[in-house]
């Protein structure tokens, strides 16, 4: 899917998600868990919203998406955060080390289509995550 024209009216079809609540319920799975990850993959992060207030709540953030033009979003919304922004869809991750816990929300999941690619998906976030992490995502 191509997210050319869709990224820059994305957070206004998303306006009616409260990311700061969604992070808050992801910082109580991560308590619930015993994960205490410094830092978190966001997949397929989209505008990067929700990666925004991780990073505030004092994640170490990297953000991976398939859509240049989505990052260019994202990466224009969360300066000054040191968010790292990586152009990679799930399937083709490729991290520079691993991270505590990982995130792919809003269905993002449901995007993958092809049952391969979505057993790499799983594989690559399972690979560039530290033992005893999480993987939290939802599907629809």
């Amino acid at each position: 899917m191509s997210y050319s024209c869709f990224s820059d009216y994305y957070d206004i079809f998303t306006d009616n998600v409260d990311y700061s609540a969604m992070a808050d319920y992801i910082c109580a799975l991560f308590d619930r868990y015993g994960c205490k990850p410094e830092s978190v993959l966001d997949a397929a992060c989209g505008t990067g919203s929700l990666a925004i207030e991780l990073a505030k709540r004092d994640f170490d953030m990297v953000c991976s998406d398939s859509s240049c033009e989505m990052l260019s979003v994202a990466m224009e919304k969360a300066q000054g955060l040191g968010i790292l922004f990586l152009n990679q869809a799930m399937e083709n991750l490729d991290l520079y080390g691993t991270v505590g816990a990982a995130v792919c929300t809003l269905d993002s999941v449901n995007h993958i289509t092809n049952e391969k690619k979505l057993a790499e998906a799983f594989f690559k976030v399972s690979l560039f995550t530290e033992p005893g992490g999480l993987f939290i995502f939802d599907v629809n």
